[in-house]
């Protein structure tokens, strides 16, 4: 009974679609496939250095993932979002956190086990360090991959990042539909080697993912070696107190920050994943998704946590 309310629901919105013959972006499905994590977050005064020992001064338990991150960020900012993933035992919160923010949870599974954890450090000028326990988030199945994009089709949005295990296999079924695929290559490793990046619609990336995705050093090489060796991707490329730039074959946009006092820079690259991607489904211009990203992210970097930092679109606007 339950499959046949979820698939019942899509069902309705596609024949809508179909009906009422509006364009793809008035009903576009975005999926954010992804991580679900426990976050403890330590004050201290500095990131800890090899075979330091230091006292924090300060702790907190929320609710974070950068796949949990996003799609918060993308509710926030106006977008329907289902979630895709696996949560533990201890998984209720994770859940619960997803329906206040009014996330579809149809497609988060429960397995045994622990959720996927956090320990992060956050010192006093705002910069972090991560620490993370894949737990729940990897274990994904093909079963329950193609179980989950066989409700999805052609021009729908999926949002992935490295949290999770099977990403490569999730991109070729994903690609399979004709979805749109937008990647968050983080954290870098030797899963997204697997990967055919040839397949992604969007790369939104920092400098430190752009370095160890091309070798290259600056933003320029950076742009230059992903724009060549995938020609069709759009590339939003984050670059800190410099702003961020967007590159496609045929155009070019920068935007500067919005300067703030920075006191945790925890999901601040979450929240412009998720408010860029939700400002150009609702048909804005790249300048103007850019411009509303930079804005969601500089508030988030005013206040601590990871979810309770993303601001609203009313904040936002």
């Amino acid at each position: 009974m339950y499959e046949l309310l979820i698939n019942l629901q899509l069902y309705i919105m596609n024949w809508n679609r179909k009906l009422n013959n509006k364009s793809e972006e008035d009903f576009m499905k975005v999926l954010s496939f992804g991580s679900l994590n426990i976050d403890s977050v330590y004050k201290v005064d500095h990131i800890v250095a090899p075979g330091e020992t230091q006292l924090s001064f300060g702790i907190n338990e929320n609710c974070g993932g950068k796949g949990l991150n996003q799609s918060i960020a993308l509710a926030r900012a106006g977008a329907s979002v289902w979630h895709a993933g696996m949560v533990g035992s201890d998984g209720d919160i994770l859940i619960k956190k997803c329906t206040e923010n009014g996330i579809n949870v149809d497609f988060i599974k429960k397995t045994e086990g622990r959720s996927g954890h956090t320990i992060i450090q956050v010192d006093k000028n705002g910069n972090n360090s991560i620490i993370l326990y894949g737990g729940a988030n990897r274990s994904m199945t093909i079963d329950f991959i193609d179980e989950v994009l066989s409700h999805f089709e052609s021009g729908d949005i999926l949002i992935l990042q490295n949290e999770i295990n099977l990403l490569d296999v999730i991109i070729d079924k994903a690609y399979e539909r004709k979805m749109k695929i937008v990647l968050n290559p983080s954290p870098f490793d030797e899963a997204l080697l697997k990967c055919d990046m040839s397949k992604i619609s969007y790369f939104i990336l920092n400098e430190i993912e752009g370095h160890q995705m091309t070798g290259k050093t600056t933003p320029e090489e950076i742009l230059k070696e992903i724009q060549l060796k995938y020609p069709e991707s759009k590339i939003v490329l984050t670059l800190g107190e410099k702003g961020s730039v967007y590159k496609d074959k045929n155009d070019f946009y920068h935007q500067d920050i919005f300067k703030v006092k920075a006191v945790d820079t925890t999901a601040a690259g979450d929240t412009f994943t998720g408010y860029f991607i939700a400002s150009l489904i609702k048909g804005l211009n790249i300048k103007e998704c850019l411009s509303r990203a930079a804005k969601a992210s500089s508030i988030a970097v005013t206040r601590n946590g990871a979810l309770d930092s993303i601001p609203t679109l009313d904040e936002v606007e």
